[in-house]
């Protein structure tokens, strides 16, 4: 549902791997907002960052710029007060996990795959972007992020074939994204540099993040 809210596994080389932002990549975004963010106190998508009165609004005006289409993937779209496509959760999914949101964006979007980031993860950029669509191909389930922490579930490439799969957990209330990706066709790609994928979870996170961003341009 579409609310619209007013005002082989490989190691990329990330420093040389460029897209034309002209052009922008060729598949749906959906920025992840729909989290409870019990870790922050408060919800995270909701607080200032980058110049922009919300996290949420951050993530959504940057990803513009690289992606044929944004959408922001919520419980509701009542939440944000800028112009943006929000995708719903399914009605009957109480639940706040990403299963109902993967569900709710195959089942609304006409597209056999999506980019998919978490809205607390604020410095994932081109480069890596880049990097993990260069290795996707129809014959996977999903392409994943990795660094020497482990896998970054909500950072990657994921295909229409795993909606079945997604519905299926939303009902039987099993929300393991890593047994999933375990099970699936899935690549991982791997990246040296850890703070890209950096999640800010605590206030102690979120405080880093903003003296991170007001040093530099993204």
């Amino acid at each position: 549902m579409l609310g619209f809210q007013m005002p082989d596994n490989s190691k990329p080389d990330t420093q040389h791997t460029t897209h034309n932002t002209q052009h922008p990549f060729p598949l749906p975004c959906v920025i992840f907002a729909g989290g409870k963010s019990s870790r922050m106190g408060s919800d995270k998508s909701l607080l200032p960052f980058g110049g922009y009165p919300t996290l949420a609004q951050f993530q959504f005006e940057r990803l513009q710029h690289l992606f044929s289409r944004v959408y922001i993937s919520a419980k509701s779209a009542e939440k944000f007060d800028f112009t943006a496509e929000v995708i719903e959760d399914p009605q009957n999914a109480k639940v706040f996990a990403p299963t109902a949101g993967f569900t709710g964006a195959f089942q609304t979007l006409d597209t056999d795959r999506i980019f998919v980031l978490s809205v607390d993860t604020p410095f994932v950029g081109e480069a890596e972007i880049s990097a993990l669509l260069a290795v996707d191909s129809p014959q996977l389930d999903a392409v994943i992020a990795r660094t020497s922490t482990g896998g970054h579930p909500m950072c990657g490439v994921y295909h229409r074939s795993l909606l079945s799969e997604f519905e299926s957990m939303l009902k039987t209330d099993n929300h393991r994204l890593g047994m999933l990706l375990k099970n699936s066709r899935t690549r991982f790609v791997d990246f040296e540099d850890e703070t890209k994928f950096a999640n800010l979870n605590h206030p102690h996170e979120y405080e880093a993040a903003l003296k991170k961003i007001n040093r530099h341009s993204f």
